[in-house]
């Protein structure tokens, strides 16, 4: 079997919430995803949400855009090449766990 080094999971990445944000913006046909949507789909509150966004935009894996739609205040998210890569990496890695369990 082999040696299964968990250590090298990219800690930013494993955290569920941040998990699904980015998978969700990696996946999504639109280049930039409201915040409201990214709530509403992930089930995530906004306090929650916000502070997940805000450690992704610090690793640089998302950009986070603030404007305003009919006089209100309105956040898109997106996902950037670093963001993109990195969750390519970490799913390349849980796949090369998973596969050495099966052995």
């Amino acid at each position: 079997m082999r040696n299964l080094n968990l250590a090298n999971l990219n800690k930013i990445i494993h955290e569920r919430a941040r998990l699904l944000i980015l998978t969700h913006l990696a996946s999504n046909d639109k280049e930039n995803v409201s915040f409201n949507e990214l709530k509403e789909k992930l089930e995530l509150t906004s306090g929650n949400l916000s502070i997940q966004l805000k450690r992704l935009n610090e690793a640089k894996y998302v950009t986070i855009s603030k404007t305003f739609k009919d006089n209100k205040p309105f956040t898109t998210v997106s996902v950037t090449a670093m963001g993109s890569k990195a969750l390519n990496d970490y799913v390349e890695e849980m796949e090369g766990i998973i596969n050495s369990l099966k052995k």
